[in-house]
């Protein structure tokens, strides 16, 4: 059903952009075999704009929706995941127009690699490991924010610490640690990335690995 945020915004200079209150896209991660994370990316339909190129599903805010909420509604009309399935860790605002436009990038996470179904946007839909996201043919926009988006790898030692299986059970996931950016943490002791600490209260990160606390692991 066609929503009220349909249409274009138009800028002074004469530029649009798809959305008429902004648009938002879901950049959803899942756990690979040995400590690896994958993103969903949506190959779009030639007819459709910046079409045969790679980007995250998406489209455009109702003027009742928040980001997330647009965001996660796309990727369930666009790529068949189910909101249930969705972990929601953070957001950010990844373009920008003088007309107030705004794209929000919806960062999350889910527990698998999810079945997808796509409609007529996409001509493919695939979970792609994260480091071969650039050899994509990407979409502009995305390819412009791609940087800012990416996690860094860091592997979590539970031994010994207090709650290990409650923290166990929130892993492997995304943490948005803000200005430092986002972190995929897993338990894989041969798995990739740096090893993460975690402690009592925060502090800066350290220069051969991280340090985060049990709420921003629990968040």
């Amino acid at each position: 059903m066609r929503g009220d945020g349909d249409g274009w915004s138009s800028s002074p200079d004469g530029m649009r952009h798809w959305g008429i209150y902004g648009a938002a896209g879901l950049l959803l991660r899942a756990p690979l075999a040995g400590g690896g994370v994958a993103v969903l990316l949506q190959h779009r339909a030639p007819w459709s704009h910046q079409g045969g190129t790679w980007a995250l599903p998406g489209g455009a805010l109702d003027s009742d929706e928040t980001p997330a909420k647009a965001a996660v509604r796309e990727a369930w009309e666009e790529a068949g995941i189910r909101a249930a399935d969705v972990r929601i860790r953070g957001e950010r605002v990844t373009a920008s127009a003088p007309s107030g436009w705004i794209y929000t990038t919806v960062v999350a996470d889910t527990t698998e690699p999810l079945a997808t179904v796509g409609n007529p946007e996409s001509t493919a839909l695939a979970w792609v490991p994260e480091d071969d996201v650039i050899d994509h043919p990407l979409h502009p926009g995305f390819a412009a924010a791609w940087p800012s988006l990416r996690a860094t790898p860091a592997r979590v030692c539970l031994d010994d610490i207090e709650d290990a299986g409650m923290l166990a059970a929130a892993l492997p996931r995304i943490v948005d640690l803000a200005d430092q950016g986002f972190l995929w943490l897993h338990t894989e002791p041969d798995g990739p990335g740096a090893h993460a600490r975690i402690i009592r209260t925060p502090v800066p990160t350290e220069s051969n690995g991280f340090s985060l606390t049990r709420e921003q692991l629990l968040s």
